[in-house]
């Protein structure tokens, strides 16, 4: 009958590629949201989309970060991520002086906990590191924070911004790869962290304002910018839109909670709040979490209903969003290698015909073939947090009417 897709699958040991693997090896079941997942992320990068990332769970203490999710950020796709207090912190382990041979280490899931209490190990899954790390990292933190440069009110952008000069340059001294927030720092890739509270790099800034209370210090000025930290956040969403070919935004989701919730916070800002016009959702969404629809958290939510709430556009969800069932963890390595083999084949065909030539042929090229140096979001964010200023001014009449609502008297 007309419409119907008919099931064709290829042998794995006739497939010479991970993509051929997505599309031809994955018919059904949980296979088939891979393999959804797997060619709308094609579709959105072969579009040029600028894409964001919400990212919950332990990347940098498991040592994920250096391994897909860094390679993909060098891609130059991604113009930012969301992510949790705890991933920033646990970034700068490998920077601590006196771990030469490496702060974390792998223990059994099923384990003894108790064991490992007594002997000072703390654990996460089956990552592992001394108790003595986090104390040496909350050591470097406290000095940091209490540092000239850091006494003044700023956002939560500057602030890990920051932090990813500080961790390069320990990174270098101790021979180490990058972490995640130096390549950051270095693509001028902005860092958002919805729940900044919920995290050991904030209580380092607590303990120096107890002190203060207390009178053991005689002053500390940092302080978080919360309101223009989401502010920038709304002035990149607005620049996806109305500034950047092709005026439409992709987003990855991994995990849910607050770093999801943010990611899609500012379509209802700019749109329902500030009341702009024109706004729209994610063109694209991928999700990929382990929480069932029916629990009822934003973290289970399928990019559908977020349709209901305008953060995702309602004209392109039907082919354009998937809800992956699973632990990231399993699958992003092979997600982000074929995507790289992807733009590795399309450079080398680029090199062959030429990159003009070669769009005119496969029109992904030119999304595929991005600069590497990404969209330096951070370097511009004074530029474009001042043109939604005068976007807020302009719309002058409608805010200050958003003001108006009966109160009920005592």
């Amino acid at each position: 009958m007309k419409g119907r897709r008919k099931v064709e699958v290829r042998r794995v040991d006739e497939c010479r590629t991970l993509d051929e693997v997505f599309r031809h090896c994955l018919p059904a079941f949980g296979g088939a949201f891979l393999r959804r997942a797997y060619t709308i992320l094609d579709q959105a990068i072969g579009m040029g989309c600028p894409m964001t990332m919400a990212v919950a769970g332990p990347v940098t203490v498991s040592g994920q970060h250096q391994a897909w999710l860094i390679p993909l950020l060098e891609t130059g796709w991604i113009a930012y991520l969301s992510t949790t207090d705890a991933v920033c912190y646990h970034d700068g382990h490998r920077s601590l002086d006196g771990y030469e041979d490496g702060p974390i280490h792998e223990v059994p899931i099923f384990g003894d906990d108790g064991a490992l209490r007594d002997e000072k190990t703390i654990r996460v899954t089956d990552m592992a590191f001394d108790e003595e790390v986090l104390f040496d990292q909350d050591r470097l933190l406290s000095a940091v924070l209490a540092s000239p440069e850091f006494q003044r009110r700023m956002t939560g952008t500057e602030l890990r911004y920051r932090l990813g000069a500080i961790f390069a340059d320990r990174e270098r001294k101790m021979g180490v790869e990058p972490g995640l927030l130096a390549i950051c720092h270095r693509m001028a890739i902005p860092v958002f962290v919805g729940a900044p509270g919920d995290g050991s790099v904030f209580l380092n800034s607590m303990k120096l304002w107890a002190m203060r209370q207390a009178g053991l210090i005689p002053a500390y000025e940092f302080d978080l910018d919360l309101h223009a930290e989401v502010f920038e956040a709304c002035a990149y969403h607005r620049w996806g839109l109305f500034d950047q070919e092709p005026h439409a935004l992709a987003t990855l989701v991994l995990g849910g909670g607050v770093p999801k919730n943010f990611n899609l916070q500012p379509e209802p800002a700019l749109g329902q709040v500030l009341g702009l016009a024109g706004v729209r959702g994610y063109h694209f969404d991928v999700q990929i979490v382990t929480a069932p629809v029916t629990e009822g958290s934003l973290s289970s939510c399928p990019p559908a209903e977020a349709v209901t709430w305008g953060k995702v556009d309602k004209d392109t969800y039907q082919q354009a969003t998937e809800s992956l069932p699973a632990d990231y963890s399993m699958v992003m390595p092979f997600l982000v290698k074929a995507l790289l083999d992807n733009r590795r084949r399309y450079e080398e065909l680029a090199a062959q015909s030429g990159e003009e030539e070669l769009s005119r042929q496969e029109a992904k090229a030119r999304g595929y073939l991005r600069p590497r140096d990404g969209y330096r979001l951070f370097a511009r964010r004074e530029e474009l947090c001042r043109s939604l200023e005068q976007a807020v001014r302009e719309n002058r009449e409608f805010l200050l009417e958003s003001l108006r609502y009966p109160l009920a008297t005592a």
